[in-house]
């Protein structure tokens, strides 16, 4: 569906430039008729002045896109109005009365027809919607902003046969159902009504032939909430993990922020065609498929942990995000950030504390780093968009959610919970802004926090840099931190940030030692706020053979470097008690080794063996003090992308060069140890059927990794077996992959496998296209176009064109490939994409933004195929955006 106004050159819109609606709307309903081939959509809105805008009387302007109009009326009479096309859609005009009135308006649209995937569309035969960020603009003419905040009655009718659940935000009011017509059909409805003010982005609907999953929850303080999980026909059975996940996200709000349900009703509808991995609309929360549907036949471990995540966060933003709202889009982190916290310290109880953190750092570096790094970078609070969905970023979300992280370090678990409740107590019913967030922060929390507002309006990842000597006859450690930020489009210039520093020191035998700050016994860690360019602190009273444990738990997103030696780095990754810095110094070692061999073969030098680290990686799976996840991720080699991320020009091939030497080394060095540990990890889950739980998920992610180890070292015989006999899609999926990049018979045998058996799964053939996708073999460009054309693949599903698409970008050998194949391949996928879907080819655009640290050679063709989406007729502004911004 193009854009009325696409040949309408795309403007910035700027933070400086927000000023409140001269009108606002206080009470919206809604009257839904949905047919098969159309919706007739009645609003009928109370409008009044509002009393925090400035200046005179101005018209009343509303935001649709491609919308038949039929009616337009004030308090009962036709008026007069005006439309006009801009950018992304249009605008009507009308002049009403300078006083509080009635403004009914009465569209056409066609759903069925709608590929966007937002507004109102059609899905797996039923009706669903997508509203934020400017999605209900394609369903009626409306003040479609997010300090607009209305309570909302709905009508739906539909024709019961077809579309026998009918669901809306809110509490359910009545039903009812009228005779049959002549043709025999009946069409039923239902009334909803939401008491909570809220924008037109938390607006959702839901007409469609569903299954459904009942159960309660019982408040705090005694109220039983009815819990519903929708899913389509035959699926229920893959619906409670979602509703178990939910019921403890409930608890755990309860007992961590003090924060109650307060409708009446939450559902869940799990939806195939979904832009998002879900959206947290008002009591009726819409989910991509792959975030709800799960069991041990059909959804890995980390499906599981994933959904659980998702519906935390969903749910969380009832009062983070719906309860208390952004005033603008600009304030957007406001809402994702802290809700992207609050999961992820949901996920740490839940689960492995330590591994939850490694899984976050390396999620923002693989991320958020990359993005700060090139011409996407932007501030958490962005100064200018010319298409929010663009801005759904790594640096919103995981950024966002280390700002708060560090206030949380800062203030301690009580005092940041004193400033979340004055900050409820203070905002609920309200949109607001990142600095009213954090002035409750420091008035409930009692702290300065200095400079923060820095964080939120300075693009850019800090270098931090750790120095340190002895002093006194070695009795005195002197630590100097020292803070830079390179510039970043747009902010030439950069100031101090606020940057805590965690800091322990971990003793000659193990174990962290007394600190003594000076002259104050300060415990054995303390948190260090290094507020300028650089300070420095001396640890007096010191025992010999300490080393620094520093930005423990990873307590500012900065990229470290220190003085540590690999002798410090083994003695970390052996003793440090913080489960991140072991994590970190192994991955540091590994990523200073790898880097080294990365020149040898750059330089045609044989590589070599390295002892030391095979001796790291024995000592670690023998050290039976840690678990098995944490064994697991400490013995994962840096991943290419991290490797290229050190690297000032990257060299895709030398680095995968490098990593599979490794990975062969420490596969057939340890060859005998990785089999036991193997057999170790099935012993551990022997006798039981699946369950997803921390314990079990650690084993069977420890046996994935030795299986990976063995495979590299030339082991086919157990990938088949377990390929062939594994009762759970973690261990089957494990071994698939690694079929894959097999020359063998056997890759193509476990190719036809997995597809003959799961064919009749759209999630689960979602991997079956990934992991071919991700293949380091040759010819894999070639082969996509081949996958597209496979009967199981649907070019107009998002999560179908992710799994192909999505997962070749991510795969650097072939998307980097010299003769630039990839690019070519990419670009134009994204020019299919972008007529029908534009959110997604903007989003799929932005996989492009690290070209200019490729070389030269790399550099041109990808400009080309960079510059050829651009001469595209009616490019939408989200890839105008993505595309623009990327070249510079």
């Amino acid at each position: 569906m193009k854009d009325a106004s696409a040949q309408l050159k795309p403007q910035a819109i700027h933070l400086r430039d927000y000023r409140p609606v001269p009108w606002t709307a206080q009470n919206v309903a809604l009257h839904f008729d949905l047919h098969d081939d159309h919706a007739l959509v009645t609003s009928r809105v109370e409008y009044v002045p509002n009393p925090t805008h400035q200046g005179g009387y101005e018209p009343l302007v509303l935001n649709g896109i491609d919308l038949v109009t039929e009616q337009v009326q004030i308090d009962g009479s036709d008026v007069e109005y005006h439309v006009k096309d801009v950018v992304g859609g249009q605008e009507l005009s009308l002049n009403p009365p300078d006083q509080a009135f009635l403004l009914q308006i009465v569209t056409r649209i066609r759903p069925q027809d709608n590929t966007t995937m937002e507004g109102l569309y059609r899905s797996s035969g039923m009706f669903c919607t997508q509203m934020e960020a400017e999605g209900f603009r394609r369903v009626v003419w409306h003040l479609d902003r997010p300090d607009v905040l209305s309570t909302w009655t709905v009508d739906m009718i539909a024709d019961k046969s077809k579309y026998p659940v009918l669901l809306c935000n809110g509490n359910l009011v009545e039903t009812w159902q009228d005779t049959p017509d002549a043709a025999g059909q009946v069409r039923h409805g239902a009334r909803w009504y939401d008491p909570h003010p809220k924008p037109a982005y938390l607006f959702a609907l839901v007409a469609g032939d569903l299954d459904v999953t009942d159960d309660t929850f019982v408040t705090a303080s005694g109220r039983e909430v009815k819990l519903r999980v929708f899913v389509d026909k035959g699926n229920s059975d893959q619906s409670h993990h979602a509703m178990e996940s939910l019921k403890l996200s409930m608890k755990w709000d309860e007992q961590a922020y003090g924060r109650e349900y307060d409708l009446d009703v939450f559902h869940i509808v799990a939806v195939h065609d979904f832009n998002m991995g879900a959206m947290e609309n008002k009591g009726l929360n819409l989910f991509n498929a792959s975030a709800v549907l799960a069991k041990a036949q059909t959804a890995t471990d980390g499906r599981f942990a994933r959904i659980e995540a998702i519906v935390a966060h969903e749910y969380f933003h009832n009062w983070t995000g719906n309860r208390i709202t952004c005033r603008d889009w600009f304030q957007l982190s406001l809402k994702e950030g802290l809700t992207v916290f609050r999961d992820q310290e949901f996920s740490a109880d839940m689960n492995h504390r330590g591994v939850q953190r490694i899984n976050d750092v390396r999620r923002l570096r693989a991320g958020q780093f990359n993005e700060d790094a090139g011409p996407m970078s932007h501030p958490v609070r962005p100064a200018s968009y010319i298409e929010i969905s663009n801005f759904y970023t790594s640096t919103i979300y995981e950024k966002g959610a280390e700002v708060i992280r560090m206030m949380h370090t800062l203030l301690g678990p009580d005092a940041y919970r004193d400033g979340t409740d004055l900050y409820f107590e203070r905002y609920d019913g309200q949109a607001v802004t990142c600095d009213d967030f954090l002035s409750s922060m420091r008035d409930g929390g009692k702290h300065p926090l200095q400079r923060f507002e820095r964080w939120y309006s300075q693009a850019g990842t800090p270098h931090a840099d750790a120095k340190w000597a002895l002093e006194d006859d070695g009795t005195t450690l002197a630590l100097t931190l020292s803070q830079q930020s390179a510039p970043t489009p747009g902010q030439p210039d950069k100031e101090p940030l606020h940057i805590p520093v965690r800091v322990a020191l971990i003793g000659a035998n193990g174990g962290r030692v007394p600190l003594t700050l000076e002259g104050q016994d300060v415990g054995d860690e303390v948190v260090l706020s290094l507020l300028d360019s650089s300070a420095t602190w001396r640890f007096t009273d010191i025992d010999s053979g300490c080393v620094p444990s520093l930005l423990r738990a990873f307590s500012a997103p900065v990229k470290l470097t220190t003085m540590h030696s690999d002798e410090d780095l083994v003695h970390l990754a052996q003793f440090d008690d913080d489960a991140f810095n072991r994590w970190e110094a192994i991955q540091t070692l590994g990523l200073r080794k790898l880097l080294a061999a990365v020149e040898l073969q750059q330089a045609g030098q044989p590589l070599g063996t390295d002892a030391a680290l095979v001796a790291l990686v024995r000592s670690q799976l023998m050290d039976e003090s840690l678990g098995p996840a944490l064994v697991a991720e400490a013995i994962r080699l840096p991943s290419e992308r991290t490797i290229a991320a050190e690297m000032q020009v990257v060299d895709v091939d030398a680095i995968h060069a490098a990593r599979r030497h490794f990975r062969v080394l420490i596969g057939t060095e340890l060859n005998a140890l990785w089999r036991s540990t193997y057999d170790k990890a099935v012993r551990a889950t022997a006798g039981r059927s699946y369950a997803y739980n921390a314990d079990d998920a650690g084993w069977r992610s420890l046996k994935s990794t030795a299986l990976a180890y063995l495979a590299a070292a030339g082991e086919v015989e157990l990938l088949v077996a377990q390929h062939n006999q594994a009762d759970n899609m973690t261990d089957e999926l494990a071994a698939f992959a690694l079929l894959v990049e097999c020359e063998g018979p056997e890759r193509a045998v476990a190719i036809e496998r997995f597809v003959e058996r799961w064919r009749h799964d759209s999630l689960v053939m979602n991997n079956w296209f990934a992991v071919q996708a991700s293949s380091c073999r040759d010819g894999v460009a070639e082969q996509i176009g081949q996958l597209t054309e496979h009967p199981n693949y649907d070019q107009g599903n998002p999560n179908k064109v992710r799994s192909l698409y999505g997962a070749f970008a991510a795969n650097p050998r072939h998307f980097h490939a010299a003769d630039g194949s990839g690019y070519a391949l990419f670009a134009a996928e994204i020019c299919r994409i972008d007529g029908a879907n534009p959110i997604l080819a903007g989003r799929l655009a932005r996989l492009f933004g690290d070209w200019r640290r490729h070389d030269v050679a790399r550099q041109s063709k990808c400009e080309a195929a960079l510059r050829s989406i651009l001469e595209q007729d009616a490019l939408s502004k989200n890839t105008y955006e993505a595309i623009s911004t990327i070249l510079g």
